[in-house]
């Protein structure tokens, strides 16, 4: 059983009453209300001999959060960001903080890391589970600390801040504004569009990448080393592969691959087994699903890399990226509909037949379904990276509607009016149109078809690649002044 010593220490300060353990940091505070004296009395009660320790592997925490680093020297990955962070605390300056990254990486970790550095008060928000009311409070707390004869500004964690609306980021700016909290929030989400500009103005930004594979290999290492917090005194090895295996599956997250790795550990324990082979890992964790947001930023990043392979030439990057979609569960209709999309912008007229295959990929997709579809999705994929491209017809479009809305509503010259009734004729519709196939070459040479007063413009400017190459060499004909011919 622990023993404890207790000490007494006199200031003006309100009364706390903390438990070590050991040299972990306390984790449960309460408060005696202030007595009328400014005379307090602190009671630390510290433990002298450590308590039980679990069994291995069988910690009532999560091997995650076991392992978690407590100091910014600690974490894997992010040395760039841990380098600034180090400099910015050094220097007296730390006031507010946005971590912005993938599930896993390391932002609750860090922020815990950063009020070690600092030495300052911790506390952990969450913008699912509280809201304002609940902030307030710690506001509140933090603003009469702060007028108190021990000024130190606690470190407030707010994880998923994006899920505050804008009048609850609101809440926080005076108190982020003079000082009075430090402020870190983490979010998924990209501030530019999820943290309101008057908090992201207050806060340095830090932009945290998922793990790479070579850090979780070092996070699986460490987790099977450590006999205190992790898995060490299991004494498990790994097989061949299966430490790949492990680290694919966690696309990235680290807090995953401990997850999976405990798993593992705990199924081959039942097993009878030492090895952790990944016919076990297999066997354990089934198949993961990809990392992948249809409305956030994975979504949109993804499909931008999609579409600049196919831009690029590159149908291997292109199938790819398109099967990282639809393997992680993207719809296959959203994949089909970019891809008409790009046949007609990125295509167009180099090769008119790219948008017949996407449309005929629709048609496919629609009648079969997957997994059927995918052969004619991989082929529309594979057609349109191969094919020319021009942006033609996109460049058309932004050039003509700049001039619609420039000129507005210009009458209608009247030849180029139908005239179906005789009250028409007689006000002049059709009246000297010129119809081209009387003409010779099916061509009215010099006729003017914009409206009157509009001098023409050649939105439309035909590249020399692919079938469009053809177009160029006619219209360069016909229209001599306005074309040149493709060089």
């Amino acid at each position: 059983m622990p023993t404890f010593e207790i000490g007494f220490l006199l200031d003006f300060w309100p009364i706390a009453c903390r438990e070590k353990r050991g040299n972990v940091d306390p984790t449960a505070t309460f408060s005696i209300p202030r007595a009328h004296s400014l005379l307090s009395v602190h009671i630390v009660l510290k433990s002298t001999t450590p308590g039980p320790r679990p069994a291995p592997g069988s910690s009532s925490a999560p091997l995650p959060e076991r392992m978690r680093p407590r100091t910014l020297q600690d974490l894997v990955g992010h040395g760039r960001e841990v380098k600034r962070l180090t400099t910015l605390i050094g220097s007296g300056h730390f006031h507010a903080l946005i971590l912005w990254g993938p599930p896993g990486c390391g932002k609750t970790t860090m922020a815990r890391a950063i009020a070690q550095e600092l030495q300052t008060e911790f506390i952990e928000f969450s913008a699912v589970l509280q809201g304002v009311p609940e902030l307030r409070k710690v506001l509140k707390r933090a603003e009469e600390q702060m007028h108190s004869l021990h000024p130190v500004p606690p470190l407030l964690f707010i994880d998923e801040v994006h899920r505050f609306n804008k009048a609850q980021q609101d809440a926080l700016l005076s108190h982020v504004e003079r000082g009075w909290v430090r402020f870190i929030g983490a979010t998924t989400e990209n501030p530019s569009f999820s943290v309101n500009n008057a908090l992201l103005s207050r806060a340095e930004l830090f932009q945290l990448s998922p793990l790479s594979h070579g850090q979780l290999h070092t996070v699986v290492e460490r987790a099977l080393a450590d006999a205190e917090q992790g898995l060490g005194e299991l004494q498990l090895t790994l097989g061949q592969g299966t430490a790949d295996l492990l680290v694919a599956q966690a696309d990235g997250d680290a807090r995953r691959l401990l997850h999976q790795l405990d798993t593992l550990a705990q199924y081959a324990r039942a097993q009878g087994a030492q090895e952790l082979t990944p016919e076990l890992a297999q066997q354990a964790l089934g198949e993961q699903a990809l990392r992948h947001d249809r409305s956030g930023d994975d979504h949109y990043n993804v499909v931008s890399a999609f579409i600049k392979s196919l831009r690029g030439s590159d149908p291997d990057a292109a199938l790819y990226w398109m099967m990282r979609m639809i393997e992680a569960g993207e719809d296959p209709r959203f994949v089909v509909r970019r891809m008409m999309i790009f046949a007609s912008e990125d295509i167009g007229n180099a090769d008119p037949r790219a948008l017949q295959i996407a449309v005929a990929t629709s048609d496919a997709h629609e009648r079969l379904g997957m997994p059927e579809s995918a052969y004619a999705l991989v082929q529309c994929c594979t057609y349109l990276a191969g094919v020319p491209k021009s942006n033609a017809a996109a460049t058309a479009l932004q050039g003509v509607r700049t001039a619609v809305r420039r000129f507005g509503s210009l009458e209608v010259p009247k030849r180029f009016r139908n005239a179906p009734t005789s009250t028409m004729k007689d006000l002049g519709y059709g009246k000297n149109y010129r119809y081209p196939h009387n003409e010779q070459g099916g061509f009215a040479p010099g006729e003017h078809y914009f409206p009157d007063g509009m001098e023409p413009e050649p939105y439309y400017r035909p590249s020399s690649r692919g079938f469009e190459g053809k177009i160029a060499e006619r219209l360069a004909k016909l229209w001599a002044t306005r074309y040149t011919p493709p060089g």
